[in-house]
């Protein structure tokens, strides 16, 4: 039995197709393994606070040595932290914000970067300085972008800073294994929204 971690990031509430992509995601894997459980992290409504020198002292301050103002600073970090280790599969379902990713979605980031907890640091190693700490876990990206020419090979390739910033930051955490679904066009024409969303269907996890 595995636990499945669903993260939202839009901040639509409805009509959101990411949220559909989610939606469509859980319905499936429920179906081909009734005994999963299910947590949800809502971060496109929540307020995810940022980082500030309150929570940098506490992360960097010894457990032991923390006092009541420290553990207090981390203590949401703590709760996205546990549930992050206690995931098997993580799916996250965002859109594209101008180029990148939400703010809350960078805000929850942030949060969970926890050196010597969900990564380490490892100077001189090729390909990246960080050791991830989170391993032996799937992820699948569901991932929306309003226009087009985004994907490898096409005009606007060079800038997306979603796919391959998501991707990084997975692999800074030790999660390797990830499987990335697009939807496009969501701005666009319903036509070309409606046939990309029929691509996505077929695409990595949300296959029936």
């Amino acid at each position: 039995m595995k636990t499945v971690l669903v993260i939202n990031a839009s901040p639509n509430p409805s009509d959101s197709y990411s949220r559909m992509l989610t939606e469509r995601f859980v319905g499936l894997w429920k179906r081909h393994n009734p005994e999963d459980t299910f947590v949800f992290r809502e971060l496109g409504n929540t307020d995810i606070p940022h980082v500030n020198q309150h929570w940098v002292k506490a992360a960097f301050t010894p457990e032991q040595a923390r006092g009541a103002e420290d553990q207090q600073a981390i203590a949401f970090s703590d709760v996205l932290v546990k549930e992050l280790q206690g995931a098997d599969v993580i799916v996250l379902g965002s859109p594209m914000h101008n180029l990148s990713v939400p703010s809350t979605l960078k805000a929850y980031i942030d949060q969970v970067i926890r050196m010597g907890i969900t990564t380490s640091l490892a100077p001189g190693t090729p390909g990246s300085p960080y050791i991830g700490l989170l391993k032996n876990k799937k992820a699948y990206l569901l991932l929306v972008q309003g226009g087009y020419g985004f994907g490898k090979g096409e005009m606007y390739e060079h800038m997306d800073f979603q796919q391959p910033y998501l991707k990084a930051i997975l692999q800074m955490l030790g999660v390797t294994d990830v499987t990335t679904v697009k939807m496009n066009h969501t701005t666009m024409s319903k036509e070309l929204r409606l046939d990309s969303y029929t691509d996505a269907q077929t695409q990595g996890g949300c296959r029936s």
